[in-house]
């Protein structure tokens, strides 16, 4: 199932998408109109929206929707870094034997097609693509074997990053919480639609059509259970939290000369069988003036 939100006039409304259409939940009759609720309700849940959506006439063109980021407030967002062996290795950093982790604010993210913002105070605003999981069900001390029945679906990341606020201290948290500097969307897929794990499947980058990334999430040198396994150790994963799992080589800042994202450029990321997150960039108008 694909699970989406959309702008109602002026109203976040929820949708399930089958193909070109989007059937918003609100006309099925029972069934809770929330993207956190309708994963958290499990299997059955999302069986008993996508039959009544399949059976219902109230449907909309996809197109013309303008989108929402799919979960509204993530209750927390947690990123991981040098997930890549080739990412790491492009940065100088040696091959991790536990991974490198760091937390975005909401303010931080924008939804797709909505714009980037490059801060004022930098001109080094890169991309990062990603694979995004969403926590379908409550993790705590969990197992790999168990882990991904903990998943609710997964989605498309960009994690936008400001290298050299980044690179300021050994902590990153400055350098990728600047406002509206990444995005998540545009839907929520539901594991039944990709293999276990969401691993092997090709992930990209592109800037103005151009392929700046391509790699595949089977590269990933801590992949999805092992993630949530030693994420849980230490916090309970909730639903609607959102774990970036990181990025492969080819970001902006490792390649010669040096790729920064400029207001007027796109950016698109893509997962096999998931979709593509599209953002175009623009300069932060709080540093106007």
């Amino acid at each position: 199932m694909r699970l989406l939100r959309f702008d109602d006039g002026g109203r976040a409304a929820t949708g399930v998408r089958l193909g070109d259409a989007v059937v918003p939940v609100a006309a099925l009759q029972g069934c809770p109109e929330d993207t956190v609720a309708i994963l958290a309700g499990g299997p059955a849940m999302r069986a008993r929206v996508l039959a009544a959506a399949r059976a219902s006439d109230a449907r909309r063109p996809l197109a013309g929707l303008r989108l929402l980021m799919p979960v509204e407030r993530p209750g927390k967002v947690v990123c991981i870094g040098l997930n890549y062996a080739l990412h790491a290795r492009e940065g100088g950093n040696p091959i991790p034997d536990y991974p490198a982790v760091f937390l975005r604010v909401q303010s931080s993210l924008v939804g797709p097609d909505a714009p980037m913002l490059r801060p004022g105070c930098s001109t080094k605003l890169d991309y990062e693509a990603e694979l995004a999981i969403v926590i379908g069900k409550a993790a705590r001390c969990v197992t790999e074997a168990e882990a991904l029945d903990h998943v609710g679906a997964y989605s498309l990341f960009n994690d936008g990053s400001v290298r050299d606020y980044q690179r300021r201290s050994t902590q990153w948290t400055m350098g990728k919480n600047f406002d509206a500097t990444g995005a998540f969307g545009p839907e929520l897929v539901t594991p039944d639609e990709l293999p276990p794990g969401a691993a092997p499947l090709r992930i990209a980058a592109r800037v103005d059509g151009a392929t700046v990334q391509d790699s595949t999430t089977g590269d990933m040198i801590f992949p999805v259970a092992r993630c949530i396994a030693i994420l849980s150790e230490v916090m309970t994963l909730e639903p609607g939290d959102v774990i970036a799992t990181g990025t492969p080589s080819g970001v902006g800042y490792a390649r010669k000369p040096p790729l920064f994202l400029a207001p007027g450029m796109v950016v698109e990321v893509e997962v096999e069988g998931i979709g593509v997150l599209r953002n175009t960039i623009a300069d932060d108008p709080a540093f106007a003036g």
